[in-house]
């Protein structure tokens, strides 16, 4: 397996979802560090205009979403615990609904002049306001229900209370080992608590202490990566064998596929591989050759491209 890349930025949560589960893990990784909004031009060659960070990158495989490189993550390091396709009912509801409605509670409830501040010191004061607007025109587009300031901030106080007492019986979320949920619910309350600065440790000490153990895994063995090295990783390997999987109607046509909340910019190439709980798309680019881009089918819609 080639080396394992990330394409992320520091303050982006999922990225920080995802250098957690490496800490945790062990496994070495590079780093390329992309743009907090797009355009990204050389990550689109790879990935075909999927807009969400983090992406990574085996090689000439490409993995979006979490979810997808959660399950790589699982694979790779022998947990299959971090893996949610692989989770009980009860862990995999856990997960979806903090990736997605409890991520949007800890944005909208604890964003402030505070998180401009360092978005500002962290890009520029130009591009914090590009970021800005994009945010919005994003979350014009999106399909997932709205919520205002004060919605959000007890959405996010009923959940940290859920989690106190969760924690009052375990060592983790779900047991005495960390699984895919811990690392799920982590990262927004890392924008929370330690982007946007709201304190747990007086209300919440269980939650805040386990945060904390989380976070003495550190992000491991990373080494920094210029994207012309990565878009070279793509264009020297060959994408690993397919998998054997389910027949398709639309198997070896063009399709594109998008979310089906925000970000749903869609991924165009030909359908090669469809699993349990995977697509695979085949993408041709000049600079990079063959490229397999995988994307999960839990929460992506997939259309013939016309």
């Amino acid at each position: 397996m080639s080396a394992l890349i990330l394409h992320q930025y520091a303050l982006s949560p999922f990225s920080e979802k995802i250098r957690a589960m490496l800490g945790y893990t062990g496994i070495p990784w590079q780093a390329v560090t992309v743009r907090e909004m797009p355009p990204r031009p050389h990550l689109e060659t790879l990935t075909g205009g999927y807009r969400k960070i983090p992406v990574a990158q085996s090689g000439a495989d490409i993995f979006c979403d979490t979810r997808i490189v959660s399950a790589e993550l699982a694979q790779v390091s022998g947990l299959p615990a971090l893996d949610a396709t692989r989770a009980s009912d009860e862990v995999a509801v856990f997960v979806r609904e903090a990736d997605l409605e409890l991520f949007l509670a800890a944005l909208i409830g604890s964003s402030g002049p505070g998180m401009l501040g360092k978005l500002i010191r962290e890009t520029s004061v130009l591009d914090a306001f590009r970021f800005l607007k994009d945010r919005i025109n994003m979350g014009r587009k999106a399909r997932v229900p709205s919520m205002t300031p004060k919605q959000a901030r007890q959405r996010l106080a009923d959940h940290l209370t859920s989690l106190e007492n969760r924690l009052s019986q375990h060592h983790y979320l779900f047991g005495p080992q960390a699984c895919i949920a811990d690392f799920s619910a982590y990262h927004s309350l890392w924008y929370a608590r330690d982007l946007a600065g709201k304190s747990l440790a007086s209300r919440y000490p269980r939650v805040d202490e386990w945060m904390n153990r989380l976070q003495a895994y550190g992000h491991g063995d990373q080494q920094p990566l210029s994207i012309d090295s990565a878009l070279a990783e793509a264009r020297n390997n060959t994408p690993r064998p397919l998998p054997t999987g389910e027949s398709h109607e639309h198997l070896g046509q063009s399709v594109r596929i998008a979310p089906d909340d925000y970000a749903r910019d869609p991924v165009i190439g030909e359908l090669v591989a469809v699993t349990e709980s995977r697509w695979i798309l085949k993408r041709e680019h000049d600079d990079v050759g063959t490229v397999h881009v995988h994307l999960p089918k839990d929460g992506f819609r997939l259309k013939p491209e016309q």
